[in-house]
């Protein structure tokens, strides 16, 4: 069976995920590779057959996403020709890792869009919601990557199809120890505002990991690094504690290891919200922001933090052998691969529009 398996690459964990997923398909299948977006630090170490622009946001440097930053990186036009390009037609399945080019090219062609991503655990019914819902972050969520079937990663089996993380060979191979350390990646704070905060835990030492500065160096009790797969795994592994964004693979690798975690969602972030809510159900401490104010909270959890135990077997190739077979049959006979005509860019623009505003 030939396979597109569409990986955004926003952020580090969808290609973290996809280093596993991708040798299991290739096993008896072939497989072509799509990445679209900006800002990962992860390379993949296979060939990738389609690297788009896509649609990315873009993270900023006081906690949150810079929306102005995201606008103005975006390109509608590129986007349409990306979409319209990709050949999806040419394929028996095609599985997105909420990656937007795929899926809106199989929208609007009328193909089957097997979605396999933590978001689409984040929106099934019976997953955790914070207390206040952002209509809008919700929607953008909702309507990013369309998709026909929902298959998810959670940190809990919250339905049917929603499966344990996928934690890398990488991490499962570890070796965990504590040298006392404490392990931080923030990639939407800057190096000098985590410094300014967590350096008043004077006999704590810290470990940072950064996307904003391309040099290691230290200040007070503060090692900051510039992020590096193999360096950050280290860390983590030797560390006695990890202080995080409430992003999904980093929180459940950490917890897989066996470390005290502390998560800070990023703002007009809606799936971080979402999994601060699930992580706060499990009795992991959340933190709104980093600031000065907030310091006792850290300074709490460092003196009283306990360790979350978890089970996240690894059941990848069982989770992607039940895909296939559910979908093995109907993807060779689709009748659905007989293409729409291209719809223009207004009429694309508009479609978005007007999904995003029936959810508000």
């Amino acid at each position: 069976m030939k396979i597109l398996y569409a990986v955004q690459g926003t952020g580090n964990g969808h290609l973290s995920r996809a280093r596993d997923i991708v040798p299991l398909l290739q096993k008896n299948h072939e497989v072509d590779i799509l990445v679209s977006g900006t800002q990962a630090d992860v390379d993949l170490s296979f060939p990738i057959s389609y690297k788009f622009i896509g649609l990315s946001f873009i993270f900023g440097e006081k906690g949150g996403v810079d929306f102005l930053e995201t606008y103005r990186k975006s390109n509608i036009k590129e986007l349409f020709s990306e979409i319209n390009s990709l050949p999806v037609e040419n394929y028996d399945l095609i599985i997105s890792d909420f990656e937007p080019v795929s899926a809106w090219a199989c929208d609007f062609k009328n193909i089957k869009c097997i979605a396999l991503s933590h978001q689409a655990a984040v929106l099934n019914e019976n997953a955790p919601q914070p207390k206040e819902i952002d209509m809008l972050g919700k929607a953008i969520l909702m309507n990013y990557a369309p998709a026909t079937v929902h298959y998810g990663f959670h940190f809990k089996e919250y339905d049917q199809n929603i499966f344990p993380p996928v934690i890398r060979q990488q991490i499962r191979d570890q070796k965990i120890t504590n040298k006392g350390h404490y392990t931080v990646y923030l990639p939407a704070y800057h190096d000098k505002g985590i410094i300014k905060v967590l350096k008043q835990c004077e006999d704590i030492r810290w470990q940072v990991f950064t996307k904003h500065s391309k040099k290691s160096y230290s200040e007070d009790n503060i090692l900051v690094f510039p992020i590096n797969n193999e360096a950050f795994v280290e860390s983590m592994a030797t560390s006695e504690g990890v202080l995080c964004g409430a992003g999904f693979e980093t929180p459940a690798e950490a917890l897989f290891m066996g470390k005290k975690l502390m998560v800070i969602p990023m703002k007009g972030q809606y799936e971080q919200q979402c999994n601060a809510a699930a992580l706060k159900e499990m009795g992991v401490p959340v933190m709104k922001r980093l600031k000065e104010e907030n310091l006792d909270k850290i300074k709490n959890w460092i003196i009283e933090g306990r360790i979350i135990k978890v089970d996240f077997p690894d059941q990848t190739e069982e989770i992607l052998n039940k895909i296939l077979v559910d979908h093995l049959a109907s993807a060779s006979s689709e009748e659905s691969k007989k293409s729409r005509i291209p719809r223009t860019l207004k009429k694309f623009r508009n479609k978005v529009i007007k999904k995003i505003s029936q959810q508000l």
